[in-house]
């Protein structure tokens, strides 16, 4: 049975990471729950768009308003990370950040691919 080596909990290689460059990981988190926001947005979009009937009040100025209601709501979500999109975009920043500052090498000692792999389709 062939094991990998023996690797710190996920809060303290986010810890590393996080003292390498502060600002940039912080820049990220926002990013990160931006991007998390957007996709809840939208997901909520699609998802008024499956209305079966059409309601007694509806109207354009109806639909603007619960458009800003999804808006505040997808971003109240990302915020308390309900869904988790941006920890684990956050998790593939924090790999992707030690990765670079191990010299290119992932941590079972190979070498990080940063190219996609191609098919040969054999």
């Amino acid at each position: 049975m062939t094991t990998g080596p023996i690797l710190p909990p996920a809060a303290t290689r986010a810890a590393a990471a996080t003292a390498a460059n502060p600002a940039e990981r912080a820049q990220m988190q926002k990013v990160a729950k931006q991007f998390e926001a957007v996709f809840l947005r939208q997901m909520m979009g699609s998802m008024r768009q499956a209305d079966l009937a059409e309601g007694v009040f509806d109207s354009s100025a109806t639909g603007q308003f619960r458009d800003m209601a999804d808006a505040k709501t997808a971003e109240s979500m990302a915020e308390t990370g309900g869904f988790g999109i941006a920890e684990l975009l956050m998790r593939q920043y924090d790999k992707a950040h030690d990765d670079k500052t191990r010299g290119g090498n992932a941590t079972d000692g190979s070498k990080v691919v940063t190219t996609p792999a191609v098919d040969s389709g054999t």
